[in-house]
């Protein structure tokens, strides 16, 4: 049940104090230590963040949610919908000087299918095998169509690594990975940092200006700010939105906010096990009349300083997918109550909740 949707989850804050184009190393500031650095392996929201300067995809998505091509140059899609056919850009190399061809856009999609403790073989169930057809070209079969697939390919699932480094490395990949992104892996330090440099074979080497990236994990978000207006990073990822007003109103930072694509939401048990044997999780009436119950406009205003949207679908209301047919719903009480009378429920229930510790997937 979707209660609202973050408007700054993924909001920048770039320092203008120094030039940024005189700058050669870019300081970053994240919320959290990312996990293993493996693209197979990995599942955190901020590992994100990082992959996305070193680890380049076979497709990705612009500024206006389509999908573009990255290392892929084009992909089709048989009439039955069970064989794409993708054809990889011509040049590039992996950051240990080893070529991406169809044979190592093959292993690394095999190796999310196969690997022990894969996050990205749920995504890919639908894949049956991988076959090159030539140097620069490959077809993936599926068990059946799959109309998410080229969207996976956009995140971790299409990210490539060099199949020479991952198989010397094996499970420990991660320490030092070895992709086909605009930066190369230098060093990790836990809980300190993670630097990058520049790769000057780097397929699209003349769009890249910054010689450095530098990502420090800095869990406080009052002390990742602070460092920011100090000058001590460049950019940090994350605020409370109760700082944002204040980051408007400062001259030397400058702040982007984008509305996310996922949601904030609670999820409820409806299953068999004893955790669902409760009004909430048996009776469809009474989640109907927690829905009216919520003032989601409310708690934007108050919990969020109004900085977010409400929501009450798998994405955003401005997502060119929601369905308008189903708007969100406003507080309506009298239904709520009249709902859980009709279910049955005439006085209060319990109710557990499991609040993640941070954002994930």
């Amino acid at each position: 049940m979707k209660i609202c949707r973050f408007a700054a989850l993924t909001a920048l804050l770039v320092g203008m104090s120094a030039p940024a184009l005189a700058e050669t190393t870019l300081r970053i500031g994240l919320a959290e230590d990312p996990d293993i650095l493996d693209p197979t392996l990995a599942r955190t929201y901020v590992g994100r963040i990082v992959f996305a300067g070193f680890c380049d995809k076979l497709f990705d998505i612009d500024e206006k949610l389509n999908v573009v091509p990255q290392l892929a140059l084009a992909h089709e899609i048989s009439e039955d919908g069970k064989i794409v056919t993708v054809k990889l850009r011509a040049g590039v190399k992996f950051h240990d000087g080893e070529p991406l061809d169809a044979d190592a856009a093959k292993y690394s999609l095999e190796r999310h299918l196969t690997m022990a403790g894969s996050f990205r073989k749920p995504e890919l169930a639908a894949v049956d095998h991988v076959e090159t057809v030539d140097p620069l070209t490959f077809r993936i079969v599926l068990k059946t169509p799959f109309a998410p697939l080229i969207a996976q390919l956009t995140d971790r699932a299409g990210m490539m690594i060099s199949p020479k480094a991952a198989k010397a490395a094996g499970d420990r990949f991660g320490l030092h990975p070895v992709c086909a992104g605009p930066y190369r892996f230098i060093e990790r330090v836990q809980q300190d940092r993670i630097v990058f440099e520049r790769f000057a074979e780097y397929w699209d080497k003349d769009r890249v200006h910054i010689d450095r990236l530098v990502y420090l994990p800095i869990v406080d978000s009052t002390v990742r700010l602070a460092n920011l207006r100090s000058g001590g990073l460049d950019m940090i990822e994350r605020l409370l939105a109760t700082d944002i007003g204040d980051v408007r109103g400062n001259p030397q930072l400058k702040l982007s906010a984008a509305l996310e694509l996922g949601y904030q939401g609670l999820t409820i048990n409806v299953g068999k096990s004893d955790a669902a044997k409760a009004p909430l999780g048996q009776s469809a009436k009474v989640r109907q009349g927690l829905n009216y119950a919520i003032d989601r406009e409310a708690l934007t205003q108050v919990v969020f300083n109004g900085e977010f949207v409400p929501g009450n679908q798998w994405i955003n209301p401005e997502h060119p997918y929601y369905q308008k047919a189903f708007p969100v719903p406003k507080r309506d009480v009298a239904k709520a109550k009249a709902l859980l009378k009709e279910a049955g429920v005439d006085g209060r229930f319990s109710v557990d909740f499991i609040v993640p510790k941070g954002p994930e997937t």
